[in-house]
């Protein structure tokens, strides 16, 4: 068919409306979709880095755009000491995981993976639905990531306590879609203490917990690991002050929770005898069972210096050890006696090597070459127990 001049124009002209209209929001500034299914938002009143969405402290979520903050009264424009996207953020002044203070993103239902750069601020956690995602992220410039089902149209996100009186800002965000799926893929849940949590940055931290290096000794074509640890935790804090609220929220049949506590429940300032302890566990590990979760109890490492006249490391009767081993035993879930064969290890290094794997100055807490030796420990007998996937 032979088009005349004045509807060929009005073809092309409408063809370069539909290219340029998605990549424009209603002030003709530049919209949150990049590409299909893929956000990246830079926060704060600086520049806006190329791919980019800006989006100020001051920016109200609409329908229309279908991003921005819920409350912007309670977020504020600061500065942040990197560079890019790292060079500004905004800061949450009112926060809390059920806190309305959240960042907006309306998307298509389904699972997606959230990358999140923090500003200046000491310790943070991020929270979104309603419940912790990532705990404790230190340092300025973090950078983390989670996968989160989306399942009523939109991602509320922020970021929130992780030690109180410091700011707790975003730089970045980063949301793509990998599924139309609403629920996680599989996902080994750990709990724990400052010998097993994340320290950042992730990839080149000098301290490390075995919680951070797990993934180096998992399958990960057929696990994600979310490490909920946290520095200082004990049995009733983990249980009562949200970390154990977000594991059940996600935690499915397939999905594994491994959980080592004890080390801060000895310590007289959380006032947790070893019967109570043992209670606190006992109701955990029967609330991940009730979800259909396989259950794994691990006894803690002991210190560096625990060992003999005869250079034999052992901790047998450390962190309350002993309720743990009798818990799993009561309940039926798998046991990783890691006090039992890190001594082990210890021994056959002797002690200056086990000295050389621990922090400088502390006897307590692995570096990340110590850290790394107990995760492979771990993850070397839950393979020998015959779990799946390790």
């Amino acid at each position: 068919m032979k088009w005349s001049k004045s509807v060929r124009y009005l073809l092309c002209l409408t063809l370069f409306t539909s290219l340029i209209g998605g990549a424009l929001t209603a002030n003709g500034g530049q919209v949150a979709q990049a590409a299909a299914n893929e956000y990246k938002f830079d926060f704060g009143a600086g520049a806006v880095e190329n791919g980019y969405t800006g989006v100020s402290a001051t920016e109200a979520y609409t329908s229309a755009k279908g991003y921005g903050f819920n409350t912007p009264a309670n977020m504020r424009n600061v500065s942040a000491s990197g560079t890019g996207i790292a060079s500004d953020a905004v800061q949450f002044v009112t926060f809390g995981t059920k806190s309305t203070n959240t960042f907006n993103v309306d998307l298509s239902n389904g699972l997606y993976e959230v990358k999140v750069v923090l500003g200046n601020t000491a310790r943070s956690s991020v929270a979104a639905e309603g419940v912790y995602q990532i705990i404790n992220m230190t340092g300025n410039g973090a950078t983390d990531q989670f996968q989160i089902p989306v399942t009523d149209g939109q991602l509320n996100l922020l970021v929130s306590e992780g030690k109180e009186g410091t700011a707790f800002t975003l730089s970045a965000l980063e949301i793509r879609k990998i599924s139309n799926q609403t629920v996680t893929n599989r996902t080994i849940y750990i709990g724990g203490d400052s010998t097993v949590c994340n320290y950042y940055p992730l990839s080149s931290s000098v301290q490390g917990g075995w919680g951070q290096l797990f993934p180096s000794y998992v399958n990960t074509s057929t696990f994600q690991v979310r490490n909920m640890a946290s520095s200082g935790q004990f049995a009733r804090g983990f249980r009562d002050d949200g970390q154990m609220e977000a594991i059940l929220k996600y935690i499915k049949p397939g999905d594994y929770f491994i959980l080592q506590l004890g080390i801060n429940d000895t310590n007289a300032k959380n006032n947790t005898t070893e019967a109570e302890f043992k209670e606190i566990m006992r109701d955990m590990v029967r609330q991940a069972k009730n979800k259909g979760a396989n259950v794994v109890l691990s006894t803690p490492q002991g210190r560096a210096t625990d060992f003999n006249s005869a250079n034999v490391h052992t901790a047998e009767n450390r962190w309350y050890n002993a309720s743990t081993r009798a818990l799993a035993q009561e309940e039926g879930v798998t046991l990783v006696e890691l006090n039992k064969l890190s001594s082990a290890y210890f021994t056959s290094i002797g002690p200056a090597a086990t000295l050389a794997l621990y922090m400088t100055g502390d006897t307590l807490h692995p570096n990340r070459e110590g850290a790394a030796q107990l995760a492979r420990i771990v993850a070397a007998d839950l393979r020998r127990q015959g779990l799946n996937g390790f």
